[in-house]
C-alpha cells in the first residue's frame, strides 16, 4: 500500500523542529491562559459529551464553502457576502476551542504541536482572505472578491486536511469524556 503524498508532506511538517521556535511558546501561553478547569471544560465540550471544536468548524467551513460554491455556480453576491460574514463571526469561538484542544497535547507531542500551529496559521490565512473578499465585494469589486474567496477556499482546504490528520490519524484531543465525568487527562 502506497503512502499518500499529502501524508508524506504532513509527516515532514511534523518533523520540522524549526516550527518549535514559535509553536512551543504559543502552546505554553495558551495553556497558561486557558488553564482554568471550568473554562477548559466549556471549551473542550465536556458539557455536551464530546469535543466542541469539530461542531463549530462545521459553521465556519460550511459558510465559507457555501459562499465559494455560490461564486462558482453564479449565485447572487448578497448571499455570498452573508455567508462569508457568518463564517467570519463564527471563526473566533471556533479558533478558541481549537487552541484549547491543541494546547492539551502540544507540549507532550512535538509533531502535534508543529502540525497544529500550521493548521491554525492556514486557518488564519483563510480567514484573512475571506475578510478581504468581503471587503472587496462591499467596495463593488466582485471579481477580486471571488478570487480572494477562491484563495481562501484553498487555504481552508489545506487547514482542513491538517485538522483531519490531527484528529483522525494522530488522535489529538479526541474527547472521550461523558457529561459529568472528569475528562481524560491531557
Amino acid at each position: 500500500m502506497s503512502v499518500s503524498p499529502l501524508r508524506t508532506i504532513t509527516e515532514r511538517l511534523e518533523a520540522t523542529e524549526a516550527i518549535d521556535a514559535v509553536a512551543a511558546p504559543v502552546s505554553r501561553t495558551a495553556r497558561g491562559v486557558l488553564g482554568n478547569r471550568g473554562l477548559k471544560d466549556v471549551l473542550r465540550g465536556t458539557w455536551i459529551g464530546h469535543a466542541l471544536h469539530p461542531l463549530l468548524t462545521d459553521v465556519v467551513v460550511g459558510s465559507f464553502t457555501s459562499a465559494t460554491i455560490l461564486d462558482l455556480v453564479g449565485g447572487d453576491d448578497d448571499s455570498v457576502q452573508r455567508l462569508i460574514a457568518v463564517g467570519v463571526v463564527a471563526y473566533p469561538p471556533t479558533a478558541l476551542t481549537g487552541v484549547s484542544d491543541w494546547s492539551d497535547t502540544a507540549e507532550r507531542d512535538p509533531g502535534i504541536r508543529r502540525a497544529g500551529l500550521v493548521h491554525a496559521g492556514l486557518n488564519a490565512g483563510a480567514l484573512s482572505l475571506y475578510v478581504a473578499s468581503l471587503a472587496a465585494r462591499r467596495r463593488g469589486d466582485t471579481g477580486r472578491g471571488r478570487l480572494l474567496g477562491l484563495a481562501g477556499a484553498g487555504a481552508l482546504g489545506a487547514a482542513g486536511y491538517l485538522g483531519g490528520h490531527l484528529s483522525y490519524v494522530r488522535g489529538a484531543r479526541v474527547e472521550r469524556a461523558t457529561p459529568g465525568a472528569a475528562p481524560d487527562p491531557a
